[in-house]
């Protein structure tokens, strides 16, 4: 069971979670962040770094957040050519610089 990011961090890219994750498995999109489910190892060390408490549980999780956070990695992104799949740790992929639809299109309330 991994780890999904929700809209508390659109817009919030504090960055503590990525330096506590020891297998660099958090993602960085253009508004907000995303954890790799195939790279995530459920150790939650990122949880009591959010400084909003967007990490929660696959489980736990809104199942809108969930799909949203798989599909980043899944989904042909705008300016992307194919999916960004399992590259192995976020700190070679770099900035991502696009969202999913979802975040693309969020409005905060």
């Amino acid at each position: 069971m991994a780890y999904v990011i929700n809209d508390a961090c659109i817009n919030e890219m504090d960055g503590s979670c990525v330096d506590a994750c020891p297998v660099d498995c958090i993602y960085e999109g253009l508004a907000k962040r995303y954890i790799n489910p195939g790279e995530c190892i459920d150790c939650g060390a990122c949880l009591p770094e959010c400084p909003v408490d967007a990490i929660t549980t696959l489980k736990a999780s809104d199942p809108v957040w969930a799909r949203d956070n798989a599909e980043f990695f899944t989904l042909s992104l705008p300016g992307r050519a194919q999916p960004l799949g399992d590259p192995g740790g976020a700190y070679g992929a770099g900035q991502i610089g696009t969202d999913t639809p979802l975040v693309t299109s969020w409005t905060k309330e």
